[in-house]
C-alpha cells in the first residue's frame, strides 16, 4: 500500500536531560506522538560508518555477518549490498583480484576475511546485531550526500512542481562528479548560498572519512553521526516547529551551537526552561510516557486496547470495556474501533513498535464499516515517519501490518527481562529506575518538601546506586542539595523504591 504524506501539523519539541538519560518529546497539536531516548552507555548508532571484516557468509540466508567491533556481529543482507561496492572497496587496500571480481558483479557477494565499509541502518535489538548496508550516505540539514552515485532526488514532501524542478536543477549544477544528492524537504525555498554551504560541509566530512580509511584497520569506527538530540534538531526542527524547550544549560548551549551552523534563523525559537518543577511534569508529557509503558490503554469512550509483545510479533487487542452504546452492534463497534484505530496509530509511533503487528478489532458485519475503519486507520498512519504496509481487514476482523523498525521499542529501552520469572516478564531497568528517583527528587526540591530523606530500595539497586567513585547517589545529593540515607530492603522489588521524610518518618507522596 503506497501512502502519501500529508502536510505536517504544528509541532513543539521538549528536551529533558537527567543523569541517566536524555529524552526528546515531539508534540503535534498538543499531543505526544514520538519519544526519543538516549542513554549514556547506549548512544544512537544509526548513521555511523564502520570499517568491518566479513566473518561469515550464509548464502542460504542471503546474508553476511560483519565484525564492526560491537558485541554481536552486524547483519548484512545481500539486498543491502549496493552496486557501488567496488568503488568503496577501492578506498580499502583490497587485492586487485577481488576488486576486479567485484566490478564484474553488480551485487558482489562478500567473502570471509574481506574488509568492507558499512553503515548502520538499524540499531541492535535484543540478541540481534546491527543491520548494516554498503550504500553509504551522509545526512546534512538540506542534503543527504551519496558518494559513488550520480542520482539527484528530491523529497516527495516537496509538493510544488516548480520548486521541485528548481531544487533538482540546482542539485545537478552544484553536485560534483562522483556524488549523488537526496534533497530534503527543508531545502524548499532556501537560497543557493545556504544550500551550497550545506553541501560543502558534507563534502568536507566525506574527505575526512577518505583520509581516515587510509590508516584504519577493521574493526574501526570511521564516522560517528551526531547524537540523538542533534539528529532530532537536524531532521525535525523545521518551520512548522513552534518552539524547542530545553531544561539543561549544557544541552541548550549544544542545541544553539548546532543551530548556528545549520539554521541560525531558528535559534530564537529555542527556550531554556529554568523552573524547579520537572519540565515533563509541567507539560503533561510524563503521564503520557507512563501510559505508553502500560499494557492497557483506555480510549475516550471507555473502550481499551491491550498491547502484547512476543518474539515473533506484537498483538494488539481492542475491547469495548466500559462503553455503553445506544446504536446497533455495528454502529457501536465502529465507534470503538475508530477511536482505537486513532490511538493505536499514535501508540505505534510513541512506543516505536516495529516488525509484524496484528490488530484484533471488534467484529463488524457491514463491509462498509470495515472499509471505513481501514481507510481511517491508514489515514492516521500518514503522519508516521516510519514506513508501514497494511493489509485489508480480514473476515475475522484482523489487520495485519508491518512497521519499519530502526531502533529498539520504548518497552525494550526502559525495561529488562525479569530475573524472577526467567524472562517471561519485564521490569524497569536500573537506568530507568535511576531516572524515576531523580524525577522524584526534582519534585521534592520544587515543592520544598524535605531536605533530608530516606530512600528504600532493593539491595541490588543499592549496589548500583553506590557504585563508582562518583556514585549516582552522591551526584544526586550534590545536584538537588538533598541529604539521602540509602536503605536496603530485600522485600522491595527490583524496579521499585519508596521515599520517606527523615523529619516526619512518613512516606513522601509524589
Amino acid at each position: 500500500m503506497a501512502r502519501k504524506r500529508p502536510n505536517s501539523p504544528v509541532r513543539e519539541i521538549y528536551i529533558n536531560s537527567t543523569m541517566a538519560e536524555t529524552r526528546i518529546a515531539l508534540i503535534e497539536e498538543g499531543t505526544l506522538v514520538e519519544l526519543f531516548v538516549e542513554l549514556p552507555d547506549n548512544e544512537r548508532m544509526v548513521g555511523d560508518i564502520h570499517l568491518g571484516r566479513v566473518v561469515n557468509v550464509v548464502k542460504g540466508m542471503r546474508a553476511a555477518f560483519i565484525d564492526i567491533g560491537q558485541k554481536q556481529d552486524a547483519f548484512l543482507h545481500f539486498s543491502d549490498i549496493g552496486e557501488n561496492l567496488a568503488e568503496y572497496n577501492a578506498y580499502i587496500d583490497l587485492d586487485s583480484v577481488r576488486r576486479d571480481n567485484a566490478r564484474r558483479n553488480k551485487r558482489p557477494i562478500p567473502v570471509e576475511g574481506q574488509e568492507i565499509l558499512v553503515q548502520i541502518i538499524k540499531e541492535p535489538i535484543s540478541k540481534k546485531g546491527s543491520r548494516i548496508t554498503t550504500e553509504i550516505s551522509i545526512p546534512g540539514r538540506f542534503f543527504v550526500l551519496v558518494p559513488n552515485s550520480d542520482m539527484i532526488g528530491v523529497s516527495k514532501k516537496v509538493v510544488s512542481v516548480a520548486e521541485k524542478r528548481r531544487l533538482k536543477h540546482l542539485g545537478r549544477s552544484i553536485c560534483p562528479k562522483g556524488f549523488g544528492l537526496i534533497i530534503r524537504t527543508v531545502a524548499a525555498g532556501k537560497d543557493e548560498a545556504l544550500l551550497r554551504q550545506d553541501l560543502a560541509n558534507l563534502l568536507k566530512t566525506w574527505r575526512q572519512i577518505e583520509k581516515k580509511l587510509k590508516t584504519l584497520r577493521p574493526p574501526s569506527l570511521v564516522f560517528k553521526d551526531v547524537g540523538m538530540a542533534s539528529s532530532v534538531i537536524r531532521d525535525l526542527f523545521t518551520n512548522d516547529v513552534k518552539r524547542v524547550v530545553v531544561d539543561s544549560q549544557k544541552q541548550y548551549k549544544e542545541t544553539v551551537r548546532y543551530l548556528r551552523d545549520i539554521a541560525p534563523q531558528l535559534i530564537n525559537r529555542v527556550e531554556l526552561y529554568k523552573e524547579q518543577k520537572p519540565l515533563f511534569d509541567v507539560f503533561g508529557i510524563e503521564s503520557e510516557i507512563e501510559k505508553s509503558l502500560s499494557r492497557k490503554v483506555w480510549t475516550r469512550s471507555g473502550g481499551y486496547i491491550l498491547f502484547d509483545h512476543t518474539e515473533a510479533l506484537v498483538a494488539i487487542d481492542v475491547n469495548s470495556g466500559k462503553f455503553i452504546g445506544r446504536g446497533t452492534h455495528d454502529e457501536n463497534s465502529l465507534r470503538i474501533n475508530l477511536e482505537a484505530g486513532r490511538e493505536i496509530a499514535r501508540q505505534l509511533r510513541l512506543r516505536d513498535i516495529g516488525g509484524i503487528i496484528v490488530i484484533d478489532f471488534i467484529d463488524m458485519i457491514d463491509p462498509a464499516n470495515r472499509k471505513k475503519l481501514y481507510t481511517e486507520f491508514t489515514k492516521e498512519l500518514e503522519n508516521d515517519r516510519a514506513q508501514s504496509s497494511v493489509s485489508p481487514i480480514s473476515e475475522f476482523g484482523l489487520i495485519e501490518m508491518t512497521r519499519e523498525r530502526i531502533r529498539p521499542s520504548l518497552m525494550h529501552t526502559y525495561s529488562e527481562p525479569c530475573p524472577a520469572c526467567h524472562g517471561s516478564g519485564r521490569i524497569y531497568s536500573k537506568n530507568t529506575l535511576l531516572t524515576q528517583i531523580e524525577r522524584s527528587l526534582s519534585r521534592i526540591k520544587a515543592e520544598d518538601k524535605d531536605r533530608s530523606i530516606k530512600l528504600v530500595v532493593n539491595p541490588d539497586v543499592s549496589i548500583y546506586l553506590n557504585s563508582g567513585l562518583r556514585s549516582h547517589i552522591r551526584r544526586l545529593m550534590w545536584k538537588y542539595w538533598i541529604k539521602i540515607e540509602l536503605v536496603q530492603d530485600e522485600d522491595c522489588a527490583l524496579d521499585d523504591f519508596t521515599i520517606y521524610s527523615k523529619k516526619s518518618g512518613k512516606t513522601i507522596d509524589l
